[in-house]
């Protein structure tokens, strides 16, 4: 872990606007930068960066926060990974902030010697197939015939590797790399007495990891020489999982963000055709079968998976436990098949961006529709095997974690198969009864409070408990910390003082009141975390915390002016400014606990219209008259207040 002396040089030494600034023109505007946001297709800039405050946040997006999370935002690193990024960027040494063996140590100085190795080995090939006779005559020139620009060369980092027997091996021992290091990483084989290159008269395809960070290679053979693989990959090693990485990942990430989709393919030349022909947000397994790890790295970028498949058909039916697979990681999976006789690579470099795109659109399909289509040429008019067609389909779709998508899959397949919905949904349920049984997790439901009220999980403009859940974070973000003086309820002429955060903490805590939002909810605890540590967690903490959802409110509770509520419309007060804390502190508090009675009191009424007993009655009505009593006392309290 990075230690905390780490993190606080990170943060110190870092400024917004210079790294922002590698990513988007920003233009001077007041004591503020602005350009255009990053994250959506605007023509008016709406992205502020404020160097005083060291925050940013884009008004398109509603994204906003610290100089980490916008790297965590743009280049979609974890918290982590975006702290040595930075670190990296400004030359600042990481410390770890507790006592690692010797073990862990000699551990993470390998990993970091094969970093090193291959980025060094990265490069020479590079140099090697751009500089060198041999490599601009072999390696370039195969890179052109298949159609590659120079650009797309050096997009994707491709390189090449000499014929002589030990050509890299030679030059890296010249340069202190040891034999052994090479060996680990697999760019150097044979006896410590006479080294080969590993990747000897190959065109070379790096990989990298998601940040950019060679991993190892891909390597092609030229020429016809039938005993040798035509591909070859780097080993297995501390960094290098083939089964954790997918090609493209880095080149493509900013283009699946904006498009919202990504392309799965098969191979290297498939990607990097694509990618020049304008499909950027396309990646590859590598001919790989797909593993939970792979689709996760799309996860963190969409939920739309496409898969694009020449007509091979038993790569087809291969498929499928793939797609499974996606269906388990909750993304919207489709599939492409490309005409026959082609595959991603020859059809990308035959048409152009906007063929491409349009050839994709009008004929990816959905699974279920993709499934039926490929198990029914086999089962025919077979009883037997049309109906393990259909159980198979019941099979993806009960994979499928979210109900209302099982529903919908269900209903299509009912449709595509002429099947009643009835026995489809009987199959399903039967199904899920067994993967329950099999499943060993079990999981449990919280209890809930006395005052928690179901709401939507969306923050809507039209949510009431939205703007005061707002509210109330915003004073303890803004002014945690000040001093107010509170009125005993039961004699409103005599004062105790307390904190804007003590205050809100003791009085939604002594109702037992969670707030609705989950990420708000979240915030009030650090805060309350924070007071039991007599710490007071504001706009600061927050802004650098590693949570991006937490740095994003923070930043925008920061960053935005006060200003009047539109609220005010709907008849609910929200005060603003610095003046008269305690008081408006008071109501929003009250304002908040009478929407929570008002919505519980709605609740409560509806159930007396059901069919129920007469002493479930009686015990309904009883509870609403005491709601309504409390709800009139805290009108009286505002009504004091104002």
């Amino acid at each position: 872990m990075i230690s905390k002396e780490t993190i606080d040089q990170i943060f110190q030494t870092a400024r917004v606007e210079e790294v922002i600034g590698d990513f988007v023109q920003l233009k001077k505007s007041g004591s503020n930068y602005k350009g255009l946001s990053p994250f959506t297709q605007e023509k008016s800039p709406s992205f502020m960066v404020s160097p005083a405050k060291q925050i940013w946040k884009d008004f398109s997006s509603g994204k906003g926060g610290s100089v980490v999370s916008f790297i965590m935002e743009h280049e979609q690193f974890t918290y982590p990974e975006a702290l040595r990024w930075l670190a990296k960027r400004y030359n600042i040494e990481i410390e770890e902030d507790f006592e690692r063996t010797d073990e862990q140590i000699a551990e993470a100085k390998v990993r970091e010697n094969q970093y090193t190795i291959t980025e060094f080995a990265n490069k020479w090939f590079q140099q090697q197939l751009l500089d060198s006779e041999e490599g601009r005559t072999i390696g370039y020139a195969y890179f052109k015939e298949r159609g590659l620009n120079k650009k797309s060369i050096e997009t994707f980092n491709l390189g090449y590797s000499p014929k002589q027997w030990d050509a890299f091996t030679a030059h890296a021992l010249e340069k202190g790399y040891s034999y052994e290091a090479l060996n680990e990483v697999g760019l150097t084989v044979g006896s410590k007495d006479k080294p080969v290159d590993r990747f000897r008269e190959r065109v070379m395809f790096p990989i990298q990891s998601f940040s950019g960070r060679t991993l190892g290679f891909g390597a092609r053979i030229l020429g016809n020489n039938k005993k040798t693989a035509k591909y070859l990959n780097s080993p297995e090693n501390q960094i290098y999982h083939k089964s954790k990485i997918l090609y493209g990942i880095f080149q493509a990430k900013q283009a699946i963000l904006k498009e919202d989709e990504c392309y799965l393919v098969e191979g290297y030349t498939d990607v990097i055709s694509m990618h020049q022909s304008g499909v950027e947000n396309v990646v590859a397994s590598s001919g790989t079968a797909l593993t939970a790890e792979q689709i996760r790295l799309v996860k963190r970028l969409t939920d739309n998976l496409t898969l694009v498949f020449d007509s091979d058909p038993a790569g087809i039916r291969a498929s499928f436990r793939g797609i499974d697979l996606i269906l388990e990681q909750e993304l919207n999976v489709r599939v492409v098949v490309l005409p026959k006789g082609e595959d991603p690579d020859s059809f990308a470099r035959k048409h152009k961006d906007s063929e491409l795109k349009d050839y994709f659109k009008e004929n990816s399909t959905d699974f279920i529709r993709f499934k039926v289509g490929v198990l029914k040429e086999d089962a025919g008019t077979d009883p037997v095997k049309n109906s393990e067609m259909i159980q198979s389909v019941i099979n993806s779709i009960a994979l499928i974690p979210n109900l209302i998508q099982r529903e919908l899959y269900i209903r299509e397949a009912s449709s595509i198969l002429n099947m009643r919905e009835e026995l489809l949904f009987n199959q399903l349920a039967i199904k899920l009864s067994e993967q329950e049984k099999d499943s060993k997790r079990k999981k449990l439901l919280p209890k809930e409070s006395p005052l928690q009220v179901s709401t939507p999980e969306k923050e809507s403009a039209v949510n009431p408990f939205v703007v005061l859940e707002d509210e109330l974070l915003k004073l303890m973000i803004r002014y945690g910390n000040e001093e107010i003086m509170i009125p005993y309820p039961e004699d409103q002429t005599k004062f105790y003082k307390s904190t804007v955060s003590e205050e809100i903490i003791w009085q939604l805590e002594n109702d037992e009141v969670h707030f609705t939002i989950p990420h708000y909810q979240d915030m009030f605890l650090e805060i309350k975390r924070g007071l039991e540590n007599k710490e007071y967690r504001m706009g600061e903490f927050f802004v650098r915390h590693e949570n991006k959802e937490l740095s994003q409110l923070a930043s925008g509770f920061i960053f935005e002016k006060y200003k009047l509520s539109s609220w005010e419309k709907q008849g609910i007060i929200v005060p603003t400014g610095k003046d008269n804390l305690g008081k408006r502190t008071l109501e929003v508090i009250y304002n908040y606990k009478r929407l929570l009675l008002d919505s519980i009191i709605k609740n409560t009424s509806k159930q007396l219209k059901e069919d129920i007993t007469e002493k479930e009655r009686q015990k309904l009505i009883k509870k609403v008259m005491r709601l309504t009593a409390l709800k009139q006392y805290l009108d009286g309290l505002l009504n004091r207040s104002v």
